[in-house]
């Protein structure tokens, strides 16, 4: 299904709303034909304006997505050897890799993306590294594959940034690619041409709902010096394009590039001199306090993925000391081993809990709920890091917006400035009745109008990956 084609009420009353100033009642909001909010006021509206009924907060960017990975989720979840780990994971997901067609890939991603929506993202940054044919031969013509993607985020009416990612050795020292590792192959040239076409699909317009990126897989996957010059070279075609990486996820790989390099991965980056505010580093699960302190001198975002990392067994991003020092995090589903806002910035507090025994852990002085201070930070950064006019009520931002129904049992009984803090720690998630993306309608009363036909042919998929 693509975006609602209805003629589109311009004007609403927002019953309840959490906005960039914070929460209010019976805000007029005037939203454009692209989507955009253009204004917000408090007078009286002509008698025909249409209420939104419920509480009413901006919907959540997704800044890390692997989507075909949707397609393994639960399918990994036993032990094949005593020392599982990332390393024994990353062998089943290489399996799953290669046997996906575009056409496969598309439903997926349709899935998983009405999913997202569902659960109240309402843009995903999708850090996409699946480029070659089966045989690793190129397409002659447009990539099947990242078509597929695209697709599939037009038919669930989701925001995307797409992120082609460039991926060129198995490992530190310039290792040749492993046969499992063929589809994913570029070499920077191609690499730079594809994603300079691609801008040209979705150039950057200030509203509209896709945008092109890129990324590097990571230190380990692109020698230092091909990251660099290529680095430069998507300058070029866009200075503000969306960057991203995977970056200090395992402590393996922190070792592994300072025998290499003679520095760790954050501080090769920092090192650089590319980091900018464009750039979100995924994972940063070790980074040294300097190396955070870093990042957050150059404006750049960092992206934690607490459900992926917690499977994979990765490790603890030291949340409280980033977020301390005014650090911009935001979240994203990465391996969809859940696909949750709020299941992502629970355990971003959860985990602080456990280490500190204390509660509380990422409230503020000026922001006492933790629900309300965990959300409003990862929409806004999440924005930053898609590139996208998202994660806030305000003018100048789209309309995504998720309505909390507040006669859920979930809900019931809070106040209004409670919300985010239900919808994070008391499954209110289940209170998300209606989202809009770009001022249209996708989900209404909890439903998708894509969901009958995309359950069918995704469970079709399933059972055929499975046999």
């Amino acid at each position: 299904m693509a975006l609602e084609q209805e003629a589109m009420a311009r004007r609403y009353v927002l019953e309840s709303a959490f906005l960039a100033q914070g929460w209010v009642r019976d805000a007029v909001v005037t939203v454009s034909d692209v989507g955009l909010v253009t204004g917000i006021d408090f007078e009286p509206p002509v008698a025909d304006t249409p209420r939104i009924r419920g509480i009413v907060v901006p919907g959540m960017p997704n800044a890390h997505s692997h989507a075909f990975q949707r397609a393994m989720s639960g399918a990994a979840e036993y032990r094949s050897s005593a020392k599982d780990s990332f390393w024994t994971w990353r062998q089943s997901m290489y399996a799953l890799a290669n046997r996906i067609e575009p056409a496969e890939l598309e439903v997926i991603a349709t899935q998983l993306y009405v999913e997202m929506l569902k659960s109240g993202y309402t843009s995903v940054a999708e850090f996409h590294y699946l480029h070659r044919q089966k045989d690793a031969s190129a397409y002659v013509q447009e990539n099947a594959l990242w078509q597929a993607i695209r697709g599939a985020a037009t038919r669930a009416g989701i925001g995307l940034t797409f992120l082609p990612t460039l991926y060129q050795t198995s490992d530190f020292g310039g290792a040749n690619l492993k046969p499992a590792q063929a589809r994913f192959e570029m070499a920077t040239d191609e690499f730079l041409r594809a994603v300079a076409d691609s801008v040209k699909i979705a150039p950057h317009d200030g509203a509209g709902v896709l945008r092109c990126g890129a990324a590097f897989h990571s230190l380990r996957a692109v020698p230092y010096q091909d990251l660099c010059d290529a680095a430069l070279g998507l300058r070029d075609i866009d200075a503000t394009m969306p960057v991203h990486i995977h970056v200090a996820e395992l402590v393996a790989e922190v070792q592994a590039c300072k025998r290499h390099t003679g520095r760790r991965p954050v501080e090769l980056l920092l090192q650089s001199g590319l980091l900018t505010q464009h750039w979100c580093l995924v994972h940063a699960t070790h980074a040294t306090p300097e190396e955070l302190l870093g990042i957050i001198a150059n404006a750049a975002t960092v992206c934690v993925s607490i459900s992926t990392e917690a499977n994979l067994g990765d490790g603890l991003f030291d949340t409280r000391r980033f977020l301390g020092a005014d650090g911009r995090l935001c979240i994203g589903s990465d391996s969809q081993s859940t696909v949750s806002p709020a299941e992502e910035l629970r355990w971003l507090e959860y985990e602080q809990r456990l280490r500190l025994r204390r509660r509380g852990v990422l409230a503020t002085a000026a922001e006492p709920h933790v629900g309300t201070r965990l959300w409003r930070d990862a929409a806004i950064h999440g924005a930053q890091a898609l590139g996208q006019p998202v994660g806030a009520i305000a003018v100048g931002r789209r309309a995504d917006w998720l309505v909390l129904d507040r006669e859920h049992p979930s809900l019931a009984g809070a106040a209004a400035d409670a919300a985010l803090d239900h919808l994070i720690f008391a499954g209110a998630e289940a209170a998300i009745r209606d989202v809009m993306v770009a001022g249209r309608w996708v989900v209404k009363d909890c439903r998708h109008a894509a969901e009958p036909a995309s359950h069918e042919r995704f469970a079709a998929i399933m059972r055929r990956l499975n046999s």
